[in-house]
């Protein structure tokens, strides 16, 4: 994906440096990669995925130290300033999508840099927890980090728009929010059972992958910035981050009644779908039949 020569959005926190030595108190790091694994990506309500790390045995402290940017490597500066590149792309696009959809003014969502773990108005987080958005702030958090893991730990190599795939799709929960979609799946979440609640999340999951196709198709439509393979790429991280095969990988088998992304088949089919037509009008949600997303 190409990105030279665009603008940094001006919407962002930097908070790396900032580091306050999170206890593993579950093992160690690999304790820390299985919830990486199992919560990668987790949009909307993290406070729910930071109370299970807590359960679990992660201990949080409070930041205690700062880093210099001149600490930083060079790599970890190409990677904050594509992610800001990133950023206002999404900007660019989806106020484009709201006025075209007389939605009103898009609200432009932050994007915060952290290292190690970060404050939100969702609650506190470790980088275990992976990149997530916090409905309560409007901010998406990430630790750059994360992009180093993705080969190590889901095997996957990383381009500019596997990358971008991961803030897209946060953002597409920005969209959740601002449609409103979320708080009404939220709402509908905490007024039944686990499975169902669990199913509602899965439709959350993959609209927000769908979301970030749709971003990326009017991207391409505006800058014609994709790249032979970098879709292949996509689709090749979002089989690495389904639930069953992510389950499979942790535990040999996969539960799917415990399910709340989605497995590698629909992530990668909602991407692709979204990336192909572009198509506000389709919903997770329109779908009835569960077993039919």
């Amino acid at each position: 994906m190409r990105l030279d020569g665009r603008r940094e959005s001006s919407n962002v926190e930097d908070r790396r440096g900032m580091s306050g030595g999170a206890k593993a108190g579950i093992g160690g790091i690999g304790g820390i990669i299985l919830i990486a694994l199992f919560t990668f990506l987790q949009g909307g309500n993290v406070g729910d995925v930071v109370q299970n790390v807590v359960q679990q045995g992660l201990q949080m402290q409070a930041p205690t130290e700062t880093v210099g940017e001149e600490n930083f490597t060079e790599e970890e500066q190409e990677l904050a300033s594509d992610c800001k590149k990133i950023l206002a792309s999404t900007e660019e696009v989806w106020a484009k999508v709201f006025e075209e959809n007389g939605w009103g003014e898009y609200q432009y969502p932050t994007l915060v840099l952290f290292s190690n773990q970060v404050n939100s108005a969702c609650g506190s987080a470790t980088a275990a927890v992976g990149p997530f958005y916090c409905s309560g702030d409007q901010k998406l958090y990430v630790d750059l980090s994360f992009f180093t893991q993705m080969k190590r730990q889901l095997g996957v190599e990383g381009n500019t728009f596997a990358y971008a795939y991961v803030i897209a799709h946060e953002i597409g929960h920005h969209i959740e929010y601002l449609t409103g979609t979320l708080n009404k799946a939220h709402s509908a979440m905490n007024q039944t059972d686990k499975v169902s609640a669990n199913q509602i999340s899965v439709r959350l999951e993959l609209l927000a992958d769908y979301y970030a196709g749709v971003w990326a198709h009017y991207e391409d439509a505006m800058n014609h910035s994709m790249e032979y393979g970098d879709l292949e790429k996509g689709l090749e991280l979002a089989k690495a981050i389904g639930d069953d095969w992510l389950q499979k990988k942790a535990q040999g088998r996969a539960t799917p009644e415990s399910f709340t992304h989605g497995t590698s088949d629909q992530r990668k089919r909602w991407l692709k779908r979204g990336f192909e037509t572009g198509d506000m009008r389709t919903t997770t949600f329109a779908v009835q039949n569960y077993n039919d997303l």
